[in-house]
């Protein structure tokens, strides 16, 4: 008996959420066969999951191109939609075939319109787990509806076929599920005390740490040395972000991605041992602030539905501060970083069981299935 995850391979976000639902399966049901498909760094999904399962790689959406961390490419999101979905019906019929020896239970998308046409083709129930859709993304993305009339529409009939869709906080683009149910926030949450954390990386215990998180990108144009803030803030980067191109700069951690494989320490340990998270946001990086209870200090991200939809919510569960990337690039960042570090606690909290929440929903999907 199979499941198959159906990932989105646009940022981490995605991933990270699903490893945490998989990881709660998987430790109830050892036994259970997962496959996964997806375009998502495979070294990502070996560090963090616990159990067994088979990744198939390769692409599943386009979601949004990149240009940088920061910045969109929205006519290679365009060209790249149009392409992927020209082939659709192909797409759908070579993975129900590729799947067809699996004994295939249940297939879980977040979010790929593919998972759900799949799932149908097989036979079988579908899951959606999001806080968006791509229909409700490129409802409003430059250019997409005057290249691509017939795009969104396709994409909400493909949605339409899922059994059930589990509805994260942050969300949009719902009303296109027959079957829609809420579902607590999926956060990674800290498993190391903060004083463990900041005693394994280096970072002083005497002074306020900032992490900078900028996903897969990085910020490589962000010069360490001109931060306002050196001397009385430790400054903690990973090679992903800021990659090491000589000297350190004096008050500057320098975390190798390397050292989250075999240590036992996690990315989301280390946004748990500092005061303030310098980022752009994101799904996965806000669930973690909120389980760590670790504030936010975040810039704009460019033209992106789901960004006005983030940050409008944010400062009722996050501490948190908007910083303009010309104040950010220049280096002026330490009179941002002690007002939001000083704020009081959020109005608000959030529950973060919704890995369990949704596993529950899953292996119940699967009983009905057999």
């Amino acid at each position: 008996m199979s499941l198959v995850f159906f990932i989105s391979g646009h940022g981490f976000g995605h991933a990270s959420r699903q490893v945490e639902i998989i990881n709660a399966l998987t430790s109830r049901e050892p036994d259970l066969r997962v496959i996964i498909r997806s375009a998502v760094n495979a070294e990502l999904l070996a560090r963090t999951l616990h159990g067994r399962y088979e990744l198939r790689p390769g692409v599943t959406d386009v979601g949004i191109v990149q240009a940088t961390s920061l910045a969109h490419d929205d006519d290679g999101t365009v060209r790249a939609a149009v392409e992927f979905y020209r082939t659709f019906d192909r797409r759908v019929r070579a993975e129900a075939d590729a799947l067809a020896d699996d004994d295939v239970r249940l297939v879980v998308g977040d979010i790929p319109p593919l998972a759900f046409e799949v799932a149908a083709r097989l036979g079988q129930p579908s899951l959606a787990i999001a806080n968006f859709t791509w229909d409700w993304i490129y409802e409003t993305h430059p250019g997409m509806q005057a290249a691509a009339p017939d795009l969104v529409p396709r994409l909400r009939a493909a949605y339409a076929k899922a059994t059930l869709a589990l509805e994260l906080p942050f969300s949009g683009g719902f009303e296109v599920f027959t079957d829609v149910r809420p579902l607590p926030l999926v956060a990674r949450r800290p498993t190391r005390r903060r004083a463990d954390t900041r005693a394994h990386f280096g970072i002083a215990h005497d002074r306020p740490a900032v992490l900078l998180s900028f996903g897969g990108y990085g910020l490589p144009s962000l010069n360490l040395s001109t931060l306002d803030c050196l001397g009385q803030w430790s400054v903690v980067t990973t090679d992903r972000i800021a990659p090491q191109t000589g000297a350190i700069p004096s008050g500057v951690v320098f975390v190798p991605e390397a050292s989250f494989r075999s240590t036992g320490f996690r990315y989301e340990d280390l946004v748990a041992a500092v005061d303030v998270v310098l980022t752009k946001p994101g799904f996965g990086i806000i669930a973690e602030c909120i389980a760590a209870g670790t504030a936010m200090l975040y810039t704009s991200r460019g033209a992106f539905r789901e960004y006005d939809r983030l940050v409008r919510d944010l400062p009722r569960f996050v501490r948190s501060r908007f910083i303009d990337q010309r104040e950010l690039f220049s280096g002026r960042v330490r009179g941002a970083l002690e007002e939001v570090a000083g704020q009081p606690a959020p109005p608000e909290t959030m529950p973060t069981h919704g890995a369990e929440a949704a596993a529950d929903q899953v292996l119940r999907l699967v009983q009905v299935s057999t």
